[in-house]
């Protein structure tokens, strides 16, 4: 199975993370190929104007691999392989497009678990994300 797991670094990761752990028919004998997204938010168009096209590379560069580092070890320590990709975008477009674009089987992210009253008012990105994709998602609370 092809799995994309959406990671932003909070503690609803970490909780999706355990969640797969504790779960061996998702991380168990080696029989998925994982991808771990990481979106950045994009740096306004008039700041971005005047910095460096390489300093503003490398601070979205940075900004996902520090998401990507404890996740990395977690992998490590199950004794999977992943790839991780950073990019840049508004997290729910970029999130379902790449789930989409790159036909996974499943996307894996967590949520903060707000009813939908709290989406009404708050807006969620899982909810913006399950209505805008055509993947399988499966939420982690």
């Amino acid at each position: 199975m092809k799995i994309l797991i959406a990671a932003d670094g909070s503690p609803f990761t970490k909780r999706m993370l355990a969640y797969l752990a504790a779960h061996d028919e998702w991380l168990g004998g080696g029989r998925h190929q994982y991808t771990v997204l990481n979106t950045v938010a994009p740096v306004p168009p008039r700041a971005a104007a005047v910095i460096d096209r390489d300093t503003l590379k490398n601070y979205y560069a940075e900004t996902s691999e520090a998401v990507f580092k404890p996740i990395r070890a977690f992998f490590k320590r199950q004794g999977i392989e992943a790839e991780f990709v950073g990019r840049v975008g508004h997290a729910p477009d970029v999130i379902a497009k790449t789930a989409d674009a790159g036909k996974y089987d499943l996307l894996v992210m967590g949520s903060h678990g707000h009813g939908s009253l709290g989406n009404l008012v708050m807006g969620s990105v899982a909810t913006k994300v399950l209505s805008a994709c055509k993947t399988p998602v499966l939420l982690v609370r």
